[in-house]
């Protein structure tokens, strides 16, 4: 053993630290280190989400006292990882070989929970070179060992400095000899080399703090793990830091490139947005307020998805549909305007396929495409996409014409979340009538009356609330001039009315499609209404259905999927990681759903949402897309009706009643998602309850917590800056407060994201269930005579027309199969334990009862969808509801509620 003067040169001079003679050493001298502690980390709540911590944290051992020590040995497990320290790849790869050979691959430090009782500072670490033992399959064992004074206290945490040149996956470290046994630090987590920033990682135990409880050894470490992660928002962020800030969605647009791509800022007072997280690339030329695009997103490292997840990880599929499917799409389909000739021609490609040039495969990440999307031709030539048939189709290949199904999929479809109470009669707008027209509706009382056929006047049709509408008129009217100097699609301001039958099913009964004036053109407007026995209205409303699937779809993705789910939740991932120490019980609670969702959003700025993108090119409103999502935002958001209880009141769907289950009688009362969904809300806030009660059993801790209010304060004003002196905020001042932010967060984050994502191949695979985007005008909006005839004699073709293009349609089926899909590992809400809970044995029975109710949930939905008197979920060839089921095996399931917003 080396004495204690060559410990503390090799710590400072690696020069000094020699390799065995039949490597190196000439004259045969070896030396090895002695073995010392020291702990860091934060990654998981779980007991290892990982900060960076000032290096001036030293930890030499220069005792000199005969007390008693323990032998501790420390085994590191570390992932094989695609391109980090185990990769065959790079040139550092000879000098990491070094690093192994010469037993320094990674230092390893043991902190103490407690500070010395003479001086009343932090216990000096006690540290040891973590060496390299074995390698099993995908994981490698690295070796350490500490002698641990009796006086050194609780390990509080573990601090990693990583030696080799490219950053490491950690996946935990145990330590055996502790007189309580194996005692494991969780990490999953990235560490950087030490070339690229020399501070190190802290792994804290899984043990949870509020402020006040910290232990004194740990309060200066948690402190300043949180002033590293906030960073001084200057400079460009690097790939291997771990920076969290604010930005403006700035860098959607390439006005260097092009001015078709130029898009202004989104976020601030005239388009109101959340933040997206700093990434503090070079503003662009020809417009100073936008950011340059990369092909690579900053994000803070362990938010990037693991190279070691499965090879058929969604995102990574994802990618390669964007980066090398969509492309040879893009050749292969050359006309960008030919639609589909013919039905048949849709059937197609889930029976016969598309044939398209031998795709480029970007090695690994291209892997988990092929199963699924792609098959090789047989003779090595040229591929096939061919689309697995969606369960809608495969169910009954005729429900999308059915007016039963298009009213049942506003209930149990998609969009559950448009469909709102009529409050107010007649119907009228509100917009600036000098601008856009006449605001009183066409849809009348006497034309309602005629359509419900005289069961009951509106009036009690009103009283009764039988009137329902999905209202995408005011939305949508504003921007309809714009979008239709477009070439190749339309837009129209929307009003769709349903009523509700005997048997809780919804019936459409008029559709009314509105053109603001336009110059010379005045207002345009009709209505449309089922009809069986006038062949011209019949294929008149099927078109008009269409454009109305249209709206819901653009809604949908804009509004309903990416701005209440992915883009409102950034700002809480960036607030919580910035102000929440991750020993703070509720960055533990919220951080298994914050996992890859940071990730999953630069994806979709890089190839969705920008400019040109799969959601301009391929949905309505085209180019305005994201601006009309700004608009809705500033509107419509607001935090304290983003929870489902409080969103089914705002849209008249359910009334507070403290005798109904839940607390809330259903208007409609075969409602699916909000069947299911008020199950899984209470079963959510139950859990959240008892984590929260255990933790603040006093309600004046809450207020006393700095960093619990300073979290909450960041996400009211700087992550939803734009909103941030609205009077409806939450306060937070009681436990009740935290329970329902949490619960709504987290609501967001898993059921509603799920409502809205996994089932999206299923309903919209079969793209004339589910266009994403209208085409053509309604042949009865200034026809020529020319154009009427055509729909006269071929009104299958006019509506062909109208449809999404054959590249539309494909590229959007392609990437809906991939959001659909649940990964191999993914984790679902109730069904893992995190490690920190599981070391207190309150949280760990609490959590036991909310997986248990999950499973209950899960029989309880199975028996519903084998009703069949409730019809909007169960029949021939109905689609049963299942996407708030809360478990799923991997793929296109249509069921399975992940912890996170992942893909």
């Amino acid at each position: 053993m080396l004495n204690l003067q060559q410990v503390h040169q090799s710590e400072s001079s690696p020069a000094l630290f020699l390799l065995h003679n039949s490597f190196l050493s000439p004259h045969g001298n070896s030396s090895i280190p002695i073995r010392s502690w020291t702990v860091s980390g934060r990654r998981k709540p779980n007991g290892g989400h990982v900060k960076s911590i000032s290096n001036n944290i030293r930890a030499s051992v220069t005792k000199t006292t005969t007390e008693k020590a323990i032998k501790v040995k420390g085994i590191v497990t570390v992932k094989m990882t695609v391109g980090g320290i185990l990769s065959n790849l790079g040139l550092t790869r000879a000098l990491d070989d070094i690093t192994d050979l010469a037993r320094k691959s990674m230092l390893i430090e043991l902190v103490s929970s407690e500070v010395d009782p003479k001086t009343g500072k932090e216990k000096e670490t006690i540290k040891d070179y973590a060496e390299w033992v074995s390698q099993k399959d995908q994981e490698v064992k690295y070796e350490c060992e500490f002698m641990v004074p009796a006086s050194f206290g609780e390990i509080g945490a573990v601090l990693v400095q990583n030696e080799h040149h490219k950053e490491a996956f950690f996946k935990d470290i145990v330590f055996n000899g502790l007189p309580g046994g194996p005692f494991t630090i969780p990490c999953d987590s990235w560490v950087h080399s030490k070339f690229d920033n020399p501070d190190k990682r802290i792994f804290f135990a899984n043990k949870s703090y509020l402020p006040s409880q910290t232990p004194n050894g740990l309060k200066k470490m948690r402190e300043e793990e949180l002033t590293k992660v906030r960073g001084n928002g200057e400079g460009e962020r690097k790939t291997f830091e771990r920076i969290y800030d604010y930005d403006v969605y700035n860098d959607l647009g390439e006005p260097d490139k092009s001015d078709e791509l130029a898009r202004p800022v989104i976020g601030g007072p005239v388009l109101p947005y959340p933040r997206r997280c700093r990434t503090g690339r070079e503003r662009c030329i020809k417009d100073p307020l936008s950011e340059s695009r990369s092909n690579d997103m900053y994000v803070p490292r362990d938010e990037a998805f693991s190279e070691v997840k499965q090879m058929t990880f969604s995102v990574k599929t994802l990618r390669s549909v964007l980066h090398a499917l969509v492309p040879s799409l893009e050749t292969s389909l050359i006309d960008t305007d030919l639609g589909f000739p013919y039905f048949t021609a849709i059937d197609s490609m889930f029976n016969e396929g598309i044939e398209m040039p031998k795709i480029k495969k970007e090695g690994w990440l291209f892997n988990g495409l092929l199963p699924r999307l792609v098959k090789a031709i047989a003779d090595g030539g040229e591929e096939l996409l061919l689309f697995e048939t969606p369960e809608l189709l495969d169910r009954d290949k005729f429900s999308w014409l059915k007016d039963e199904e298009f009213s049942r999929q506003t209930l149990a479809g998609l969009n559950p979340c448009s469909i709102k109470l009529v409050k107010e009669w007649p119907l009228k707008s509100k917009l600036d009538p000098k601008i856009y027209g006449a605001p009183e509706s066409l849809i009348t009382t006497e034309l309602v009356e005629l359509q419900i056929k005289g069961m009951m006047s509106v009036h009690e049709a009103m009283k009764q609330k039988k009137l329902f509408i999905l209202d995408y008129h005011d939305m949508f009217l504003p921007y309809v001039n714009k979008v239709r100097e477009i070439e190749g699609t339309t837009l129209y301001g929307s009003r769709t009315l349903f009523f509700l039958t005997e048997d809780s099913t919804l019936r459409p009964i008029a559709i009314e499609l509105t053109r603001p004036p336009n110059g010379n053109k005045p207002q345009w407007r009709e209505v449309f209404t089922p009809s069986r026995c006038n062949a011209t209205s019949s294929w008149l409303w099927k078109l008009a259905k269409a454009h109305v699937t249209a709206h819901d779809s653009g809604y949908h993705q804009l509004v309903s999927h990416w701005l209440r789910t992915h883009c409102a939740t950034e700002p809480y991932i960036i607030a919580a990681n910035r102000q929440l120490s991750a020993m703070h019980p509720i960055y533990r609670l919220l951080f298994p759903h914050f996992r890859y969702t940071m990730e999953i959003n630069a994806l979709a700025r890089q190839s969705l949402i920008n400019a040109g993108g799969i959601i301009e090119s391929s949905f309505t409103p085209g180019k305005y897309a994201i601006e009309i999502s700004s608009v809705i935002y500033g509107q419509e958001w607001r935090f304290d009706m983003e929870g489902l209880p409080a969103d089914l009141v705002r849209r008249g769907l359910a009334v507070e009643d403290p005798t109904a289950k839940h607390g809330l009688k259903l208007i409609i009362e075969d409602y699916p998602f909000a069947n299911d969904g008020l199950d899984l809300w209470d079963a959510l806030k139950t859990w959240i309850s008892d984590y929260v009660n255990h933790y603040y059993p006093k309600p004046e801790l809450i207020e006393s917590d700095p960093e619990l209010q300073e979290w909450w304060t960041e996400v009211r004003t700087k992550g939803h800056a734009d909103k941030k002196d609205e009077p409806w905020w939450p306060v937070l001042k009681t436990p009740n407060d935290l329970i329902f932010i949490l619960t709504t967060i987290i609501w967001v984050t898993s059921a509603h994201h799920a409502a809205v994502n996994f089932g999206q191949y299923h309903y919209a695979g079969y793209f004339p269930n589910r266009p994403t985007i209208a085409r053509t005008n309604m042949p009865v909006e200034d026809p020529t005579e020319q154009q009427f005839k055509r729909f006269l004699e071929r009104p299958e073709a006019t509506l062909l027309e109208c449809f999404p293009s054959q590249i539309q349609a494909t590229k959007v089926m392609a990437v809906l199969d991939v959001l659909s899909n649940h990964s191999p590992d993914e984790e679902y809400l109730g069904g893992e334990l995190e490690p920190s809970w599981a070391e207190d044995p309150i949280i760990n029975a609490a959590f036991e009862r909310f997986n248990g109710r999950l499973k209950e949930l899960e029989g309880i939905i199975d028996a519903k969808n084998a009703d069949l008197n409730l019809r909007n979920r169960a029949g021939a060839g109905v689609v049963p509801y299942e996407l708030l089921k809360p478990f799923s095996s991997p793929g296109v399931t249509g069921m399975g509620v992940p912890n996170s917003i992942s893909i």
